[in-house]
């Protein structure tokens, strides 16, 4: 919490552009978007989201999309596919992946990370076990560590 304290009074005192840090400078944008971080599991509505943020639905999103550049529930599927992805690359199946990221089935879930993503999960991660060892031998790190850590 000191963190997104520290860069919202950053933001506050520069003119930034619509993104993430950008929705965080907004209290109210920034406890519905915590609630999403929470539990991006739960499946959220844009009125939910509305009354973490205290606020009416078409304001909330109406603000949201001003702020983030995207709508609410845009920004949640992009969250999750994030999370996805760094799940696929430790070695978790899709078919758990799938259910603790709010999604019903192994299908909903591909088609959505696909429309995220840009590919499969199983390209994704085709695609992150060959760029990690390259990565690793250029740096002369542990990526993978340094991903997760």
């Amino acid at each position: 919490m000191m963190l997104v304290q520290a860069l919202r009074l950053h933001l506050l005192e520069g003119v930034h552009e619509p993104g993430w840090f950008a929705a965080l400078t907004d209290t109210r944008l920034c406890a519905a978007i915590s609630a999403m971080h929470a539990n991006p599991a739960e499946r959220w509505t844009l009125q939910e989201l509305a009354a973490e943020a205290g606020m009416s639905r078409s304001v909330f999103a109406q603000r949201f999309r001003e702020a983030a550049g995207e709508t609410p529930l845009e920004y949640l599927t992009r969250w999750r596919m994030l999370l996805a992805g760094e799940e696929l690359e430790v070695g978790r199946s899709v078919s758990a992946i799938a259910p603790a990221l709010g999604y019903a089935s192994e299908s909903a879930f591909t088609s959505a990370f696909k429309r995220v993503m840009g590919c499969t999960p199983r390209d994704y991660l085709n695609k992150s076990k060959t760029r990690l060892p390259l990565q690793a031998a250029q740096t002369g790190r542990d990526t993978h560590r340094r991903l997760r850590g």
